[in-house]
């Protein structure tokens, strides 16, 4: 039996991809390699397509024993979201539609999914718990949000169980240094600090230093990819005994803000990393930072990398050694 990993040659993806071929299952991808990289895939099954090709996805679980998904592939730009909308429900919510009813019609009952703290919006308190007011402040969550909702009713009416994993900021890289962040276009924070540090860009940009918070700038919960990868991976272990569909908050339940990742980047690589402020972005809460007791409780998950010098420093020996990234 295999396990079906959507946008697995994305960042995300790729070291979840890594965590099961670490523990011994057999893999199946499915990544159209627009944002992802089939360099960063350490072995698995390739199929190079879109979700939306319902042909492909009838192809793929006929020729293979699929025992459950994990559900990366998504267009995931908050600022894109607010310019090109039908895009993301294109996408997105129509994507996921079509991989449920490739699912059900092969028999596959079980999916974790990657979703997002952009389903909360501006948060109610923090940390967030996953009872939390939903009230996306961008497309992007509003989709991911949607996508949950979609996933629900198929538990309801068709019993395809589900896990959505609601994270924060990804950051890092495998602790094996070969695979690592590579977007094209970057939007990530760490990463484009990093880019500054190598001089890839000329300054590093700070959107808003008037947010009510301690230094005036946003403030995220930063998480190690390999740690998410193993919150996936527990997930789909938590399915397959049988439980019911669960929400779960994913994160360190550490803030940090925009100008302390700047200058921890500093004191990591040593350089010297310029900042230009501008104007905030649309839809770009102040705050979100997670509390994951449940999924400590629920999932057994507890973060291994919860140091943001830590987490910057794996991310900088990915960077630096592969500053062209995959190198396409």
């Amino acid at each position: 039996m295999a396990i079906l990993v959507t946008g697995g040659a994305g960042y995300i993806g790729s070291h979840t991809v890594a965590e099961l071929l670490d523990r011994g299952e057999e893999v199946v991808v499915i990544d159209n390699l627009l944002t992802g990289h089939r360099e960063a895939l350490l072995g698995g099954k390739l199929y190079e397509g879109d979700l939306r090709d319902k042909a492909l996805l009838a192809k793929l679980f006929s020729e293979n024993e699929i025992e459950a998904v994990i559900h990366f592939a998504a267009s995931s730009l908050v600022g894109e979201s607010m310019k090109d909308p039908v895009k993301y429900y294109d996408n997105n919510v129509y994507g996921t539609q079509c991989l449920l009813e490739a699912m059900q019609q092969a028999g596959v009952d079980k999916i974790v999914f990657s979703s997002t703290a952009a389903t909360y919006g501006e948060p109610e308190k923090v940390p967030i718990e996953e009872t939390d007011r939903t009230e996306p402040a961008n497309v992007y969550g509003e989709t991911k949000l949607t996508m949950e909702r979609m996933m629900a009713w198929f538990d309801k009416v068709l019993g395809i169980k589900y896990v959505a994993l609601r994270y924060f900021n990804a950051a890092g890289a495998h602790a094996s240094g070969k695979i690592g962040e590579d977007h094209r276009p970057e939007s990530h924070l760490i990463p484009l600090v990093l880019q500054a540090a190598l001089k890839q860009r000329e300054n590093i940009a700070v959107f808003g230093e008037d947010y009510p918070t301690e230094d005036g700038t946003c403030v995220r919960d930063y998480i190690h990819v390999s740690d998410l990868a193993d919150a996936h991976v527990r997930a789909v272990t938590y399915l397959r005994s049988g439980s019911a569909s669960n929400i779960f908050n994913l994160g360190n339940g550490l803030g940090f803000s925009v100008k302390q990742v700047i200058e921890t980047a500093k004191k990591v690589t040593g350089l010297d990393i310029p900042v230009v402020v501008q104007d905030r972005r649309a839809g770009d809460p102040a705050v979100l930072v997670a509390s994951s007791d449940k999924a400590r409780k629920v999932l057994g998950w507890d973060p291994q990398h919860a140091d943001l010098e830590g987490i910057i420093q794996s991310a900088w020996s990915w960077h630096s050694a592969n500053p062209q990234g995959y190198g396409e």
